[in-house]
C-alpha cells in the first residue's frame, strides 16, 4: 500500500512538471513574467494585487489569474482595478497546479501582458510541492499571524525569491516580533529580500512595485 501512494504522488507530480514546463514556454515565448503569490489564508494577497495592479498598469500590462476554493470574489476585487483577470475555482482542492493556470491562460491576453500574478490559494503547505511554470515565488505573511511561520513551514519559505511583511499599520496593536520575524527569515531563505509595507496605509509599496519592474527588466532587456 504504501508503495503504491508514492507511485501515484510521483506520476502526479510527474504530469504537473510537464504542464508547467509547457506553461514556461509559452510565458518565454510572449515575454510574460510570472510571479507565484503565495501565503495563508487573510495575509493580504489580494489587497497587494489592487494595489499593485492599479499602480504598474501605468508603466506596463499585468494580468491576473487567481485561485480560490470557491466564489469569484477576489477576481471581481482585482477587476476593478483595470486589469484582465481569470478565476480559477479549485473545489476541494487546496492548491493550484500547472494545469489549472496553463486553462487559464487561454482566457487572458498573454500577448499583451508583462507580468503575470498567479494568486495562490491561501495555504503554506501544499502550493510549495506544485510548480505552475512561474519565474519568481513570492511568499506574503502579515503581522497577524505568527513570527514563527517560516520556521513552522520553511518549504514555502525556502524557495521563495522575496518576502513581503503586510499589514505594518497593525504593529502596534498585535503581539508580532518584527525583529524576530527577520532573523527567522534569515535563518530559512538569507537569499530572499524582504518587504515590509501596509497594504491599507500604502507605506513601503513602493519597494515592491520597483523590485518587480527591476525583475521584469532584467528577464526581458526593456528600461522601465
Amino acid at each position: 500500500m504504501t508503495t503504491k501512494v508514492i507511485t501515484i504522488d510521483t506520476q502526479i507530480l510527474k504530469k504537473n512538471e510537464i504542464a508547467a514546463s509547457e506553461n514556461r514556454e509559452l510565458f518565454k515565448k510572449h515575454k510574460v513574467l510570472a510571479i507565484n503569490l503565495l501565503s495563508s489564508p487573510g495575509s493580504g494577497k489580494t489587497a497587494l494585487l489592487v494595489h499593485t495592479c492599479s499602480v504598474l498598469k501605468e508603466k506596463i500590462n499585468v494580468s491576473v489569474t487567481v485561485g480560490d476554493l470557491q466564489t469569484e470574489a477576489d477576481a471581481l476585487r482585482i477587476a476593478r482595478a483595470g486589469v484582465p483577470v481569470v478565476q480559477i475555482n479549485t473545489g476541494t482542492a487546496c492548491h493550484l497546479d500547472a494545469h489549472m493556470v496553463q486553462q487559464s491562460l487561454k482566457s487572458l491576453p498573454l500577448e499583451q501582458t508583462d507580468i503575470l500574478f498567479i494568486e495562490n490559494v491561501g495555504n503554506l503547505v501544499c502550493p510549495a510541492t506544485f510548480d505552475v511554470g512561474e519565474h519568481l515565488k513570492v511568499v506574503l505573511l502579515s503581522v497577524a499571524e505568527g513570527e514563527e511561520k517560516p520556521l513552522k513551514y520553511p518549504p514555502i519559505f525556502q524557495h521563495a525569491d522575496c518576502v513581503c511583511i503586510n499589514k505594518t499599520d497593525l504593529l502596534p496593536h498585535v503581539d508580532f516580533n518584527l525583529n524576530q520575524c527577520r532573523d527567522n527569515l534569515q535563518r530559512i531563505c538569507p537569499h530572499a529580500p524582504v518587504f515590509e509595507f501596509s497594504c491599507k496605509t500604502g507605506e513601503g509599496l513602493s519597494t515592491w512595485y520597483n523590485w518587480l519592474l527591476n525583475k521584469w527588466a532584467a528577464a526581458f532587456g526593456e528600461a522601465c
